[in-house]
């Protein structure tokens, strides 16, 4: 399996077209935006598609019922037509504290919206006339004025990838997606996301093979490895008492579902308590070190080789370093190492 390399564009980080222009020259395969209650993840790739020339460019993602699906379709084709293809649609359904928090809508049966979207979007990407009939969803609305119309862009390819997490999301992944975007995944753990995308590959008559698989990764290349990967661990902290609520937190069931459920409920009661500094101090280091690329250059190389063997694709890189020049620097060092271990799988060769 060949391992490529993207990198994250943040549009409020100074030098963002540089960073990415030259992230395209040294080789990096995605430039990947990220949307929350900050930026949203469509405009910056508008901007990059202009000044760049090689390198895909994806949302990472666009949260699901911020837009209807017909807007999210002629805003991803508009993006299709205006990069020459190399647009990359990643949608997930996010979670209900920013769905309702921020968007002010409902979030329900994320599942079953997800499926709904990918279908829409497959319609108005293949040019037809938009009928559809979903449990979330009914075009035109009955009753009404509407007619059904047909889009004037496509036909256009629009890949379209998937965020998820939880068991019957990656299932729905497998059956519908073009691809997986992942995180809070070890390769030691694989099959706990892997198993359910390709059954539900298999169950629609699709060869999993064709589903790329995209894992974030923080990267650090350092001597100090003990340092990094508490600091990479207590960055979880976070993650696992606020991207959430004490009875729904995704990040907290998927560490739970390989083998640390222990470790992250404490830290979850801990952040939730007010404890903040003690919920940090309470993150495995293992975390850190197991979900991040971190260390020397021999300790990066091997964990590359574990993602490689698990079928991950893409590794979306998330760099160390304050500056561009730190980053680009990181990402050079990261992608000579990345083609190591690809010419290890083309040659044959077994590491010693």
């Amino acid at each position: 399996m060949t391992l490529r390399v993207g990198v994250n564009a943040r549009p409020e980080q100074p030098g963002m077209t540089d960073f990415v222009r030259e992230a395209e020259r040294l080789g990096a395969d995605s430039a990947w935006t990220a949307e929350y209650w900050a930026g949203d993840a469509l405009t910056p790739l508008a901007f990059l598609a202009a000044s760049t020339s090689t390198i895909r460019l994806a949302s990472g993602i666009v949260q699901l019922g911020a837009r209807t699906p017909a807007m999210l379709a002629i805003s991803a084709l508009s993006l299709q037509a205006l990069s020459g293809g190399r647009f990359v649609l990643g949608i997930g359904a996010s979670g209900p504290q920013v769905m309702e928090g921020w968007h002010g809508v409902r979030f329900d049966r994320p599942v079953r919206r997800t499926r709904e979207t990918i279908e829409i979007l497959r319609r108005v990407a293949a040019g037809e006339r938009l009928e559809y009939r979903g449990e979330l969803y009914e075009l035109p609305l009955p009753g009404g004025d509407g007619r059904a119309l047909r889009g004037r862009m496509g036909p256009l390819p629009l890949p379209v990838h998937v965020a998820a997490l939880g068991p019957a999301n990656l299932r729905l992944t497998g059956e519908l997606a073009d691809g997986w975007i992942g995180n809070s995944f070890l390769p030691e753990t694989a099959e706990v996301f892997l198993d359910p995308i390709r059954a539900g590959a298999a169950a629609a008559g699709r060869d999993p093979g064709e589903v790329e698989l995209t894992v974030a990764v923080g990267v650090e290349l350092t001597d100090d490895v003990e340092e990094a990967g508490r600091r990479h661990a207590e960055g979880y902290a976070f993650t696992f008492g606020a991207m959430g609520s004490a009875g729904a937190n995704f990040y907290v069931d998927a560490f739970a579902r390989q083998g640390f459920g222990e470790d992250v409920c404490e830290v979850q009661r801990l952040w939730l308590a007010g404890d903040r500094d003690a919920a940090r101090a309470r993150v495995p280091t293992a975390i850190g070190l197991g979900t991040n690329l971190v260390g020397t250059d021999d300790m990066v190389r091997d964990r590359l080789r574990r993602y490689r063997d698990a079928g991950i694709t893409t590794l979306r890189a998330g760099l160390a370093g304050d500056e561009p020049a730190a980053r680009l620097d990181q990402l050079g060092r990261l992608l000579d190492l990345v083609r190591e271990v690809n010419a290890e799988e083309r040659e044959g060769v077994v590491p010693g």
